[in-house]
């Protein structure tokens, strides 16, 4: 079997003495839903991977949405480690594994940056930061994943942000491009206002603009941005299984990092719930491969 490229050709070291200040990873599989099939989702890594190769030549060109190459002409300082073992349904093992990797690559003074599996990864991903806190998280996406628990699982993918209030370690959690109809019940939204949980909905970004989200971050907080693809409008991703019309646009969101990066400090990044199956022409790969470039780029920016 071929090995798939790595993203945008990165090594998956750096030469001997020189720390790397991103490290990719993978993990296909998170708690995966009684009776569910995940497998989709597996292939969204090595989809983003693939998409990237069109760019991969041109690392030291400029690059118009960062205002710059991709490393503002410093050495490569990010690496690909590729993907780490998951087994769907094997909930508990996947997690460890994940809240794992996260707390090696936190260990090397790296942002760890996941590429999923679906909105259950997030989770464990959040854990491997408990030594390392206080961080707030940012969520991008349709929904909020406040349920406590769904077919007896409480680790799944509508639960990550409940999960998450309940770490120490998390300061708060904004949630930013919320639209449309999902699990949350009235209970789910109260719990979530009873936290503390700030909702930017979808409408009062395309209304205000991205300082709608950026002016609940307290200044110079450690943040973890989790970006579900269904966040973004399903014109630009629809390869995901939740299509919601009305999200955010490509723009938004790479305007929504940049602030992130001059507000605070991005200290770990995820992307999940890309559902290669659904897609169309890798259309959703490739909008997830430029979101990843402008969140590197951003990490390099930051001091």
């Amino acid at each position: 079997m071929t090995a798939s490229p790595s993203f945008l050709g990165f090594p998956d070291r750096l030469a001997e003495g020189r720390m790397p200040r991103a490290v990719i990873f993978g993990a296909g599989h998170g708690s995966t839903y009684p009776g569910k099939d995940s497998s989709g989702y597996a292939l969204a890594a090595d989809a983003i991977r693939a998409a990237s190769q069109i760019d991969a030549a041109l690392v030291e060109h400029w690059d118009f949405d960062l205002g710059g190459p991709l490393f503002d002409g410093k050495p490569v300082c990010c690496v690909d480690a590729g993907d780490i073992p998951t087994t769907m349904h094997d909930n508990a093992g996947n997690r460890a594994r994940i809240a794992a990797k996260t707390r090696e690559v936190l260990a090397l003074a790296a942002v760890p940056i996941l590429l999923g599996g679906d909105d259950s990864v997030p989770i464990p991903f959040l854990a491997g930061f408990a030594d390392h806190g206080p961080v707030w998280v940012l969520q991008i996406d349709a929904h909020i994943d406040w349920r406590d628990e769904l077919h007896g699982e409480r680790y799944g993918y509508s639960n990550p942000m409940r999960r998450a209030s309940e770490m120490p370690h998390v300061a708060g959690i904004v949630q930013v491009g919320i639209r449309g109809v999902g699990s949350a019940r009235l209970t789910e939204i109260e719990a979530a206002r009873h936290y503390g949980a700030r909702f930017v909905t979808a409408r009062e970004v395309h209304a205000q603009g991205v300082e709608a989200a950026l002016r609940h971050i307290p200044k110079g907080a450690r943040i973890v941005v989790t970006l579900d693809c269904d966040g973004l409008d399903p014109g630009i991703m629809p390869g995901v299984a939740g299509r919601t019309p009305g999200g955010l646009t490509y723009t938004q969101v790479i305007d929504l990092i940049a602030g992130l990066g001059r507000r605070a400090r991005i200290t770990g990044f995820d992307l999940v719930e890309l559902y290669p199956p659904a897609d169309i022409d890798g259309l959703s790969a490739l909008t997830a491969a430029r979101l990843l470039v402008n969140v590197i780029g951003t990490i390099v920016r930051q001091v």
